[in-house]
C-alpha cells in the first residue's frame, strides 16, 4: 500500500537470469553432441557390416541361380523321353 492509501499492483516479473540461459544452451549443445556421436557410431558400424551384407547377398543369389540351373536339367529329362 502506498502512503496515500492506494494498493500497488503485483511486482513486475524479473527476467530470466543469464546463468539459467547459459545452462539451457549448454544442455541443448550436449544433447545435440550426444545425438551426433550416436549417429556417427551407427554409421561406423554400418560401414563395417555393409561389405558382409553385400557378399552374403551375392552368395545367396549365386546359390539361387545354381539351383535354378540344376532344376532346369530335371525338367528337360521329363519333357524329352529317351
Amino acid at each position: 500500500m502506498t502512503p496515500d492509501g492506494a494498493f500497488r499492483g503485483p511486482p513486475r516479473p524479473q527476467g530470466v537470469p543469464l546463468s539459467f540461459k547459459l545452462l539451457v544452451v549448454a544442455g541443448l549443445v550436449a544433447v545435440v553432441a550426444g545425438a551426433a556421436a550416436i549417429a556417427l557410431f551407427a554409421l561406423t558400424v554400418l560401414s563395417f557390416l555393409l561389405p558382409v551384407v553385400v557378399i552374403a547377398a551375392l552368395v545367396a543369389y549365386a546359390t539361387f541361380r545354381y539351383r535354378q540351373w540344376r532344376a532346369s536339367f530335371g525338367r528337360q529329362r521329363q519333357v524329352m523321353p529317351r
